[in-house]
């Protein structure tokens, strides 16, 4: 069911309890917000209130913002663009709603600053919000669906604010947001209108709130990894910004590498072979390996050298490999997917990642795209593919629902707005994009990789961390490193790459241990490149 899978990639703990959290005791009159309900008025807008969050023993007091950010598709700081005598629809402008947290009382102009957004294209920053790294996180169902509302909204141990200020981005279309003007959807929904909205949008920010000399960053996740290599391009090259990182959650840089359905892309294979290590983690999670190993990442090592090694090779070799050849190769596919021979036989060795979560659980169970760890029953027992997502099915209720609540209850905005945490845009993309140095929009598979290369190359000293989830099938691990390991980088840069991976899924911080380690591995990047001390 193609169209519910591509669907689902937009993104994005134990038993939940009835409480939320309190408003914070200390927080000013919010500034007042009359949302204007006009079809197509869009303005700049917020709400101030203090907060604190308590990690360990110790209560952050720190400042926060919800509101909306008006950028046009030409300069961001016109408010119509157009000619003062001109007719007809105003020209295209985006408000994008965000919500940022400043440590302390009084913003400090050189503490570090991150813009951190999820993906989709089409989803809003809720899942990072109150997932990973916001004072307040919402507990969810960590590898099963949990209890319906009332949902907790706790304290975030693992919140970033200690070491750096965040701003929470939603895209254009998402969230709070509203388009207006002319071609409004077709100058904002697209991979170069996205990195360049998200641009005007940070300059923006960092001048009326005085952050230029603060160290910069960008928190991308999914297809947030795709607007953080371009986007940094756009920075270095446009707006005289050098990123000090650029971070990465759940990487996809080339979308050839996609394993959602490469059958419909013939002669390119890899991206079979690069997912095959997250379907070995996957059966081997649900114990469906013939002979399963007793530690997951030396097996996982012995996959990858196997995927991009013979497996990659007579994939390559198409009808000209010999039979003998093939009935060897389904038999170690089947070791390390636990799918029969004869089904791996009568797919030409070639697994789309719907056909493996329907049928790596076997009978009428199918298993997440997001996180496989999620079992769920398939609504087609006898379908080929997944028909939905156990994982994105499990998640989209208690985000959306503790967000709404708070961010209404606690930061006081929202009022008289629908929020969308989902928006229409995948079908509406343009997913053409002008790398550098090209002439035009390239008639292939959207690739940033040669974006990010520029922006390392141009900026030396810019640093890269890249975070991946074994049971990630949205995303594969090996593709980001795969991907990671070919960008076209002068040798001496290659070091400033580092990479982390988890026993988790595309949403890592769905599994708490694996959120405390990606928020330790996050802020020691941070405190390292940026030369800041740390409050934690």
């Amino acid at each position: 069911m193609r169209s519910l899978a591509v669907w689902t990639m937009l993104a994005t703990l134990a038993l939940v309890t009835p409480a939320l959290a309190a408003p914070a005791k200390d927080a000013p009159a919010p500034v007042a917000v009359v949302p204007d309900k006009t079809a197509d008025a869009v303005r700049d807008e917020v709400s101030k209130t203090a907060g604190s969050v308590t990690i360990g023993a110790h209560a952050l007091a720190y400042q926060a913002e919800a509101g909306m950010l008006v950028v046009h598709a030409a300069d961001p700081s016109e408010e119509d663009p157009r000619p003062a005598d001109a007719k007809g629809p105003a020209a295209a402008a985006a408000g994008l709603s965000y919500v940022a947290y400043f440590l302390g009382k009084d913003a400090d102009p050189k503490r570090p600053i991150t813009f951190v957004f999820n993906g989709g294209p089409g989803s809003s920053t809720v899942w990072l919000h109150m997932g990973a790294f916001g004072p307040k996180r919402v507990v969810a169902g960590d590898g099963e669906h949990g209890p319906a509302a009332p949902y907790q909204l706790v304290d975030n141990a693992y919140t970033l604010l200690p070491d750096t200020d965040l701003v929470f981005i939603d895209a254009p279309g998402t969230g709070f947001g509203r388009l207006r003007g002319a071609d409004k959807e077709k100058a904002f929904w697209g991979v170069d209108q996205d990195s360049h909205a998200f641009a005007n949008f940070i300059v923006e920010f960092l001048s009326r709130h005085g952050r230029w000399n603060s160290p910069k960053y960008l928190f991308g996740e999914s297809y947030g990894t795709t607007r953080a290599a371009a986007l940094s391009l756009v920075l270095e090259q446009e707006k005289g910004v050098d990123l000090n990182g650029v971070i990465l959650l759940s990487q996809i840089l080339s979308f050839d590498n996609s394993v959602d359905n490469p059958d419909s892309n013939p002669g390119v294979d890899q991206a079979y072979a690069l997912a095959l290590p997250t379907y070995a983690a996957t059966a081997w999670y649900h114990r469906t390996l013939p002979t399963p190993p007793a530690a997951l990442e030396p097996f996982l090592a012995e996959v990858e050298a196997f995927a991009s090694g013979d497996y990659l090779t007579a994939l390559a070799a198409g009808r000209r490999l010999p039979e003998a050849r093939r009935a060897a190769i389904a038999a170690k596919l089947h070791e390390y997917t636990g799918l029969s021979v004869d089904y791996l036989l009568q797919a030409n060795l070639r697994i789309t990642g719907g056909v493996f979560t329907r049928h790596v659980l076997g009978g009428g169970a199918t298993a997440g795209r997001l996180d496989t760890r999620f079992p769920g029953d398939a609504l087609d027992p006898l379908g080929k593919d997944a028909d939905y997502d156990p994982a994105m099915s499990a998640i989209l209720s208690p985000y959306t629902a503790a967000f709404n609540d708070y961010v209404r209850r606690e930061l006081h905005f929202g009022e008289g707005r629908t929020f969308k945490a989902i928006g229409g845009l995948w079908a509406k993309w343009d997913f053409l994009h002008q790398p550098p140095g090209a002439p035009m929009k390239m008639p292939h598979a959207t690739n940033v990789m040669p974006d990010l290369a520029a922006a390392m190359t141009m900026n030396p000293h810019l640093q890269v961390q890249m975070h991946g989830g074994y049971y990630d099938l949205a995303t594969p691990f090996y593709a980001a490193t795969f991907e990671l390991e070919h960008l076209p980088i002068p040798a001496a840069l290659a070091s400033h790459i580092e990479t982390k991976f988890y026993e988790s899924g595309h949403m890592v911080y769905a599994h708490e241990p694996s959120l405390a380690a990606l928020t330790a591995n996050t802020a020691a990047f941070i405190r390292r490149t940026s030369g800041a001390g740390a409050a934690r």
